[in-house]
């Protein structure tokens, strides 16, 4: 709490510091404070700072700088969003105190999400590669009416390279290394662009390896934790003609024997991974830039994606060797048009159509007979889910108002032919929106408020799954309905040459949640559970966020979130909301060619367990005890060369994050070098 204390007093001193300037780019802050345009809000682009919600933007200088092991190790430490790691290979973002299916993922605005997603911490994220991307978005505010299911805790969009054309042409030829002490990674990347007048080409590999995690002081080497990585990308931009371009895309990667260390350690298991864990998008986007006022802007993007999913386990003492198999293959069709309705009036106008068709077996062999057995899968075989959308959005600006509104409505068919429980369907819809406004109150200071509602729709995962999960067996159930949410939220942003913040405070209700019912029984030594829609809950929350450049060489920041959760249909706490969390720091400038920073990364004690969070063996009956680490980082760069490097937690304290399976990297070191024409 001190830590909280030390930002709000800051805050409350900062206005001095206004109608100084400087412009250097910070280089370990975030962007959500700064001139920024985003494209996730209201699928157009807007300026941030006038947006009546808070969308953070990790651009691609700070992504290089920090060169995170994964994309979910991106997010670690930063505002708004509490990472958990059930597997070192995993790491699933909480946004407002929901993640899994409740939170939507997007890769250059298609979806990931599909109808296998799962509720709670999964390990989808971790499916993108971090040298693919040249930015991340993340709205910390329910997107149901600009993108539908799921984004009910808020949405992460993440966009690949931008090819921009060049007068003449041009190659770009770049590789980086990077390596971290103990074996814990050694990683190599390249990639080559090339670009002329009309056109723009960029192909890439990966490959990682990754070792045990060497955990904080008592903790040590936590094994089994290694695995192998190796991604693919490529995509081309190609103008068409002086209205319309072309873009086409190809993402691969795929995961070897990435091992679940928690049930390896806690349920007997001699050996529990995901070999191999895989997935492969493929996108064409036809976009036009026209003279009419209502198709200035126009995008049609056809996309099919296949998620691969081998998860192989043993248990002590057992012949039996158990693999099961998902395989989901997800085509979508989207078009969007942006329409300048009036000089102040903009409107979106789009409809979209996913359709995922579900594979599933389970394959059983006796070592002592060598036989295999195949039987029914966790979900059943050829199961699909269908969707389909039209929304309308609109965004305002008047004055000191800027105003945003939308609208969309959400049908769906689910079909599950289960030869174990029978065939079943549902046809669920939703009609959802959203209201919001932003107020300038004197030249850099807003006050903005946004009401809307939000849902999710139960996919093949809640009607299908039979088998065990986690900590559970789980039986399926095929009469649910979507989970819905309303939400309040308003705040204060401040936007000077030398001083930034956002003040955000919010209130959400959610009713008919999808939750398991524990029943009587019990199968191979695991409880039984059925989903159900049995609760009603509110959220509530609030998050400080403030960057102030002290001198020209000095920039001081942080952030600090804070979330309530409550079960109001079982009087309890909601399950896996996260302690109040943060991060402070100082970042130096000596040379314009060098940066240096101290950051102290935090979380409080979290005590309020439900009883899902207590029947959940990566959590203590006592709770997740608090912790504060302390990195030191550097970025240098040269003609062609960058370095960068961070010396982790560097008091190698023990810690875990809150429903996490492994814990925290303990002191540590890595760096990363990378070449660049």
């Amino acid at each position: 709490m001190k830590l909280f204390n030390i930002i709000i007093y800051l805050l409350l001193i900062a206005p001095l510091a206004y109608g100084q300037s400087s412009n250097r780019d910070s280089v370990y802050t975030f962007d959500s404070l700064r001139q920024e345009v985003v494209i996730t809000a209201q699928r157009e682009q807007r300026d941030n700072f006038t947006l009546p919600l808070v969308v953070t933007v990790f651009q691609k200088t700070y992504l290089g700088k920090k060169a995170s092991r994964t994309v979910p190790e991106i997010l670690f430490g930063t505002p708004g969003i509490f990472l958990q790691k059930t597997n070192h290979g995993g790491g699933s973002p909480f946004l407002r105190g929901l993640t899994g299916q409740q939170t939507l993922l997007l890769v250059d605005g298609i979806r990931l999400n599909n109808a296998t997603f799962r509720s709670g911490p999964n390990q989808y994220l971790n499916t993108i590669d971090p040298s693919w991307i040249n930015r991340i978005e993340v709205m910390e505010s329910s997107g149901s009416a600009a993108y539908g299911s799921d984004a009910i805790g808020g949405v992460i969009n993440v966009l690949t390279h931008s090819l921009p054309f060049t007068d003449r042409t041009r190659f770009h030829p770049e590789v980086a290394f990077k390596w971290m002490s103990g074996g814990m990674e050694t990683s190599g990347q390249t990639a080559v662009t090339a670009s002329g007048k009309h056109w723009a080409v960029r192909a890439g590999g990966a490959f990682r390896q990754f070792g045990d995690l060497i955990a904080g002081k008592g903790l040590g080497i936590e094994s089994p934790n290694a695995y192998t990585q190796w991604s693919a990308e490529a995509k081309g931009v190609f103008r068409l003609n002086k209205h319309l371009s072309i873009v086409v895309a190809y993402q691969d990667l795929e995961q070897k024997n990435v091992p679940v260390y928690h049930k390896v350690k806690l349920e007997n298991f001699k050996y529990n991974s995901f070999d191999p864990q895989r997935r492969q998008l493929g996108y064409a986007r036809l976009w036009g830039n026209f003279e009419h006022s209502f198709w200035k802007k126009v995008e049609f993007t056809a996309s099919r994606q296949r998620s691969f999913e081998v998860r192989k386990n043993q248990k002590n003492g057992s012949p039996i060797q158990v693999t099961e198999t998902d395989e989901t293959f997800t085509n979508g069709l989207q078009i969007n048009v942006l329409s300048h309705v009036l000089r102040r009036w903009n409107m979106t106008t789009g409809a979209e159509w996913y359709a995922d068709r579900v594979g599933s077996d389970k394959v059983e062999l006796s070592e002592n007979t060598g036989i295999a057995v195949t039987k029914r899968g966790l979900y059943p075989n050829n199961a699909a889910m269908g969707s389909w959308a039209a929304y309308n959005l609109h965004t305002f600006t008047r004055h000191r108002f800027d105003l945003s509104a939308g609208i969309r409505y959400n049908g769906f068919r689910i079909a599950v032919p289960d030869e174990t429980i029978g065939k079943s369907s549902i046809t669920p819809h939703a009609l959802v929106g959203n209201f919001g406004a932003s107020l300038k109150v004197v030249r850099g200071i807003r006050f903005f408020a946004n009401i809307s509602s939000a849902f999710r729709a139960p996919n093949i995962d809640d009607m299908g799954t039979l088998g065990i999960v986690d900590f559970r067996y789980e039986l399926p159930n095929s009469n649910l309905r979507p989970e819905k949410s309303r939400s309040l939220e308003g705040g204060v942003k401040i936007r000077t040459p030398r001083f930034s913040a956002t003040f955000l405070g919010y209130y959400m209700h959610l009713s008919d949640l999808i939750g398991r019912v524990r029943t009587s029984d019990s199968i191979q030594g695991y409880a039984v559970y059925q989903k159900a829609n049995i609760t009603n809950a509110v959220i509530r929350g609030a998050t400080v966020q403030f960057e102030w450049l002290l001198h020209h060489r000095w920039t001081l920041g942080g952030h600090t979130t804070y979330t309530y959760g409550q079960n109001t249909t079982a009087t309890e706490p909601l399950r896996r909301i996260p302690p109040i969390n943060g991060r402070v720091f100082i970042e130096y400038h000596p040379l314009p060619m060098l940066s240096l920073r101290v950051e102290s990364v935090f979380a409080g004690d979290q005590r309020r367990l439900a009883q899902g969070d207590i029947d959940d063996n990566r959590i203590a009956d006592s709770g997740t005890p608090g912790w504060q680490i302390l990195n030191i980082g550097f970025y240098s760069r040269l003609p062609h060369i960058t370095i960068s490097g961070e010396l982790q937690n560097i008091t190698n304290t023990a810690y875990r994050m809150h429903g996490s399976g492994v814990d925290g990297t303990g002191r540590s070191l890595w760096v990363r070098v990378g070449v660049a024409f």
